[in-house]
């Protein structure tokens, strides 16, 4: 076990430094280190349950798949003028970062093709979807105040 020190206000310090401070090894740590390691590679080889209903699109157990499209279709909201700023201010559309972003979304969607859930497929399809409608619509905006 590493080294502890601890206080009555229930705050504790472990000490996980594999060295001690007179330069020897501590092998409490290295060992632990090992139980942790081991533990971590078991419960990568445990057969994941799959939920018989989709998930909500921005849960906190979401996957880091939708994560990451939840993150990349947050940008291009705000990229395209649909989410207000920290102080609830209006932020002009950049259009051009908007297409990037949709780009990404789109590149993402080509390379995992076939190896996505159903859900996550899905999810990705809709965001490109509203994404796309949203972006069509602001140009057509942008086109008629420009006239």
């Amino acid at each position: 076990m590493a080294k502890e020190e601890g206080s009555s206000s229930g705050f504790r310090v472990v000490d996980r430094r594999p060295f001690s401070a007179d330069g020897s090894r501590n092998d409490d740590v290295v060992a632990d280190e090992k139980n942790e390691a081991a533990a971590r590679a078991t419960d990568r080889s445990a057969p994941r349950e799959v939920p018989d209903e989709p998930r909500a699109q921005f849960d906190e157990d979401s996957s880091g798949f939708e994560t990451l499209v939840s993150y990349l279709s947050t940008t291009a909201m705000f990229q395209l003028g649909l989410i207000a700023g920290p102080s609830g201010e209006h932020i002009p559309a950049d259009m051009p970062n908007a297409k990037r972003t949709l780009d990404l979304l789109e590149v993402l969607q080509e390379k995992t093709r076939g190896n996505l859930t159903a859900n996550e497929s899905r999810l990705l399809e809709d965001v490109l979807y509203e994404l796309r409608m949203s972006f069509v619509e602001m140009q057509k905006r942008q086109t008629r105040k420009s006239k």
